[in-house]
C-alpha cells in the first residue's frame, strides 16, 4: 500500500463517521485558531502599547530638579534653568533633534461665568515637536512669539469647546491670564495622552515661555525634553544630559533624568511573558485533542478488528495497517487544524475590513507553527493505536466479534 492509497482509505473511513470525526477535529479547530487568535491579539497589544509609549515622543529624554537643596535660596539655585536648555542645545546639538523647555504653573480662569483653575505652561517653539503635539486648529508657537514677547495662546481641546463651543470658534478670541490678555492661536492635544500625569491636563492653557517666566517669582525648568536623532543613543545622551546638570550646579543636587528605553523594554517584557502563557494555554487544548483523537483511534481500531484481521489475510503487511490508521490519525489532525487555522485568520482580517485604525499583525510564523503542531499531534497520538492495530494477530482479528 503506497501513501495515495492510504490517503483514499482514510478519507472514506472518517466520511463513513462524519460526526464522530468532526467531534474530535473540533479540539484542534479551536486549539489551532486560539494560537492564530493568541499570537496575533498579543502582536496587535504589544504594538498598540509600544506605538502609545513612543507616542509621547520619539527617543525621549525629559530632566528635572529633584533633590539636594538645604534652604529656599540653595534649592532655587539648584533648579534647571534655560541657560541649562541652552549649554544641552550647544553641547549635544550633533545628537539631538531639539529641546524644549516647560515652565509648569497653574491659574484661574473665567470660563462660562464661572472662575476655573487650568494648568498654565509656558513652552518654547520646539514644544510642540518634542513632545508630539498636535494642533487641531491654528497654529504653534514659532521663534517670533518666543522673541518678540508675544502675548499668545494655545488651548487643549476640552478647554476650548468648554470655553467657545468649537475649536475653530476659539482662534482669535482672548482670554485673560494674570491680568493679561493674550490671543488664541491654536488648539492642540497630546498625540497619546498622559492622562494628566504629565505637565499636560484636559484644560491647559500654552504660553511662549519668554512670557511665562515674568509670572513666576523664580525660574524653574520642569521638565526640559530632549529629542535625540537616534534610539542608540538615547542612553549616552541621558547619561551626559544628568553630567552636564551636576557640572553646572553646585555638588549635593539631584535631577531626575529619566527616557522611555526601559519604560518600553518592561513593556516589551510584559507583553512577551503573556504571549508565552497564553500560547502554553493554547497548547494544553491541542494535548487535550491530541488524546481525543487517540482514545477515538483506538476505538476505531476495536471497531474495525475484523477489517484488519480480513485485510492480513488478503496480504497486508503490518507495516501497511500501521500506515493507513497513522495517516488516519494524521489527516483528520490536519483537517482540523487547517479549518482552526482558517478560523484563526478570518477574525482578524474580518476586523481589517471593518476599519483602518487598527492594524492587525498577521504572524506568518503562527501558521507555520499551527500546521506543525497539527502534524504533530496527529503523528504522536495516532502512532499507538496504529502500532497496535498493526499487531492484531490475523487470526484472532478475523474471528472478533
Amino acid at each position: 500500500m503506497n501513501l495515495s492509497e492510504a490517503i483514499h482509505f482514510s478519507l472514506e473511513a472518517l466520511q463513513a463517521n462524519r460526526l464522530r470525526t468532526f467531534l474530535t477535529a473540533l479540539g484542534l479547530i479551536i486549539g489551532n485558531a486560539s494560537v492564530i487568535l493568541v499570537v496575533t491579539i498579543s502582536l496587535a497589544s504589544k504594538d498598540l502599547i509600544l506605538n502609545q509609549i513612543r507616542g509621547i515622543g520619539s527617543n525621549l529624554v525629559y530632566a528635572s530638579y529633584q533633590a539636594g537643596g538645604q534652604n529656599a535660596a540653595q534649592v532655587q539655585a539648584d533648579f534647571v534653568k534655560l541657560a541649562d536648555v541652552d549649554a544641552m542645545r550647544q553641547q549635544f546639538a550633533s545628537q539631538i533633534v531639539a529641546a524644549a523647555a516647560v515652565m509648569n504653573s497653574s491659574t484661574e480662569i473665567v470660563v462660562n461665568g464661572k472662575i476655573r483653575e487650568v494648568t498654565l505652561d509656558g513652552v518654547d517653539e520646539n514644544y510642540a515637536e518634542v513632545r508630539n503635539i498636535v494642533v487641531l486648529s491654528g497654529r504653534a508657537f514659532d521663534a517670533g512669539d518666543m522673541s518678540l514677547r508675544e502675548h499668545v495662546a494655545l488651548l487643549s481641546e476640552k478647554l476650548a469647546i468648554r470655553m467657545f463651543g468649537s475649536l475653530t470658534a476659539a482662534l482669535g478670541q482672548t482670554i485673560k491670564v494674570n491680568q493679561l490678555e493674550f490671543s488664541i492661536i491654536g488648539t492642540f492635544r497630546e498625540k497619546t495622552s498622559t492622562f494628566g500625569e504629565g505637565e499636560i491636563t484636559d484644560e491647559t492653557i500654552l504660553i511662549p515661555i519668554t512670557v511665562m517666566k515674568y509670572f513666576l517669582q523664580y525660574e524653574r525648568i520642569e521638565p526640559v525634553y530632549i529629542q535625540v536623532r537616534s534610539a542608540a543613543d538615547v542612553p549616552r545622551v541621558t547619561q551626559a544630559v544628568t553630567q552636564l546638570l551636576q557640572t553646572r550646579h553646585r555638588p549635593g543636587a539631584a535631577y531626575n533624568v529619566q527616557n522611555l528605553t526601559a519604560i518600553l523594554e518592561t513593556a516589551n517584557q510584559i507583553a512577551n511573558i503573556l504571549t508565552i502563557v497564553l500560547i502554553i494555554v493554547s497548547a494544553i487544548a491541542l494535548i487535550i485533542s491530541g488524546i481525543g483523537i487517540m482514545n477515538i483511534m483506538l476505538v476505531t481500531v476495536t471497531e474495525r478488528t475484523r477489517e484488519i484481521g480480513l485485510r492480513m489475510a488478503v496480504g497486508a503487511s503490518r507495516k501497511d495497517v500501521m500506515l493507513q490508521f497513522l495517516v488516519e490519525a494524521v489527516v483528520m489532525s490536519l483537517a482540523g487544524g487547517a479549518i482552526g487555522i482558517a478560523i484563526g485568520l478570518a477574525l482578524p482580517l474580518s476586523v481589517q475590513l471593518i476599519t483602518n485604525r487598527v492594524r492587525v499583525p498577521i504572524s506568518p510564523l503562527s501558521i507555520l507553527v499551527a500546521f506543525a503542531v497539527s502534524f504533530t499531534v496527529g503523528v504522536g497520538f495516532g502512532l499507538l493505536p496504529a502500532r497496535r492495530a498493526s499487531q492484531l494477530n490475523p487470526t484472532e482479528a478475523l474471528r472478533y466479534e
